[in-house]
């Protein structure tokens, strides 16, 4: 496994709040308010740098009896396990028999809709990573 090393970037929120500012966006603020991962964009749990540290030095997959993934770590002596499932129970994400993914056509017919046009058949992400 690669060496990870801590970001202090962590746990960013989303500001899910119209401005005057933000005017060209508020179609998308609406959308992502109604969204199902609005808690998981919106809410700051107070989390220790100790302890995603502890996390990230200790965590390996492994693949339970169901087939899924998991992963396993070890933070201040307790052994835990996260699973697709514990991860959708705790951001509220209820939808487990919702979209895995979206083709990019459909994703440049929806940008079309809300006024972002482009002639090129590519999109870039910028996320905000734990890692560099």
């Amino acid at each position: 496994m690669a060496s990870l090393d801590f970001c202090d970037k962590h746990n960013m929120v989303a500001f899910l709040e119209k401005s005057s500012g933000s005017t060209g966006f508020h179609q998308i603020i609406d959308f992502l308010n109604q969204s199902h991962i609005c808690y998981a964009l919106t809410k700051k749990p107070e989390v220790c740098v100790s302890f995603i540290k502890q996390f990230w030095r200790s965590a390996e997959t492994l693949t339970d009896d169901n087939g899924g993934v998991k992963i396993n770590a070890t933070i201040d002596g307790h052994s835990l396990s996260i699973t697709e499932g514990s991860l959708r129970r705790h951001l509220k994400l209820d939808d487990h028999d919702g979209l895995t993914s979206i083709p990019t056509t459909e994703i440049f017919e929806q940008l079309a809709l809300m006024g972002y046009h482009t002639d090129s058949d590519k999109l870039t992400f910028w996320l905000c990573s734990l890692y560099t």
